[in-house]
């Protein structure tokens, strides 16, 4: 380093060597400082892209547990790198521990808040949070920073539809639809499901009737549509699409369930008995399908599998009074009144713990006549 031109052109007296053997050193010193400094940088970023791959190569072969740590070693070396709080947040949403993932993808976007990216998979981990509206806020940042964002305008779409802004839901499909003009088929899916939701049944059947023509098999598809047909007193092509449904997905007891209601509604009981017979086969667990079906065997006198029916309700509700007093009506009829009375007798003290006067009044009522 060359020095200044007031020193080098005059000679050095005594008096200011001294002050020259002091500060000339320094300059090497500050030079050795700054290559170390680099040296160490270098070693840092070395260490985080060595993290980085392992990280990686961990979370092709989904072993996200032990990549959450090694990319949590990363983050301490590299605090300010929004990218790895990015790949922490994924591996935890790969694990659905979505509380821990919004925690991370909100560090990402401490440190780059203009990342659509970031924003659109916030929501996601919000939306699987249970938290819609915060996620809405997230889709829309992420469809602002992005205007071509098609997944953040359908995540927009379904957390809107959840918080009943079928409106802004709307818009949000709409936009969707528009980005993706062909091979949309989901998008117009719920496109017409909201519309649906918004009793817009119109709108629903000619959207509905799009998405069946691109994904004819599609068996929620054609759900919606014979809901929409139905409601718009169309009830012949309404149970001939949710027929179509339940041949697709013959194990799916909503499908059932839905035609056992239009069965119902048109009083064509035996069908729709067989309907609720079929969803309680398919959901065993289904308490609906089973307090449905237990009323109307009872209409038609079918004491026989109403029984059966009530003996598995009280088995899946153990506290629905009204379970246990019709399965003592249905024991009655049976004539196994020892079964019947055991039955109204537990009838009777879940009516009393529930406060329920009236119903404790008409089992002891039966209990009294039995005895």
């Amino acid at each position: 380093m060359q020095l200044p031109q007031a020193v080098t052109a005059q000679v050095l007296s005594p008096e200011r060597q001294p002050l020259l053997r002091q500060t000339m050193p320094m300059l090497p010193v500050q030079l050795a400082q700054a290559s170390q400094s680099q040296q160490q940088q270098q070693e840092v970023t070395r260490q985080v892209n060595a993290l980085l791959r392992q990280g990686k190569e961990l979370v092709d072969a989904r072993n996200y547990a032990e990549a959450v740590g090694v990319y949590q070693q990363a983050a301490g070396l590299e605090p300010d790198n929004a990218r790895i709080f990015s790949a922490i947040g994924f591996v935890q949403a790969q694990q659905e521990n979505f509380p821990a993932a919004v925690v991370a993808y909100r560090q990402a976007i401490a440190l780059d808040n203009d990342n659509a990216a970031f924003y659109y998979a916030l929501g996601f981990c919000l939306a699987n949070t249970g938290d819609n509206r915060a996620a809405a806020d997230s889709y829309r940042r992420a469809t602002t920073l992005d205007p071509n964002n098609i997944d953040a305008q359908v995540g927009l779409g379904a957390v809107l539809s959840r918080l009943q802004d079928y409106d802004g839901a709307l818009v949000a499909y709409r936009r969707a639809v528009a980005l993706r003009p062909t091979g949309n088929g989901r998008i117009l899916e719920s496109l017409g499901t909201v519309l649906l939701q918004a009793e817009r049944y119109d709108e629903a059947v000619q959207i509905l009737t799009q998405a069946a023509d691109i994904s004819p098999r599609r068996a929620l598809i054609h759900v919606n549509l014979g809901v929409a047909l139905v409601n718009l007193g169309q009830t012949q092509a309404g149970l001939d699409a949710l027929r179509r449904a339940a041949t697709l997905e013959p194990r799916n007891a909503q499908i059932h369930l839905q035609l056992g209601d239009v069965y119902r509604a048109q009083g064509n009981l035996p069908q729709a008995i067989s309907s609720y017979q079929r969803a309680a086969y398919a959901q065993p667990d289904l308490v609906e399908a089973h307090v449905i079906l237990g009323e109307l065997l009872m209409q038609q006198e079918d004491y026989l599998q109403a029984a059966i029916v009530y003996r598995q309700l009280v088995t899946l509700s153990p506290t629905d009074a009204n379970a246990y007093y019709n399965l003592g009506v249905a024991l009655n009829e049976r004539r196994r009144e020892p079964e019947a009375i055991a039955a109204l007798e537990s009838a009777l003290q879940l009516y009393q713990q529930q406060g329920n006067t009236e119903g404790a009044e008409k089992t002891e009522d039966l209990i009294d006549d039995l005895d």
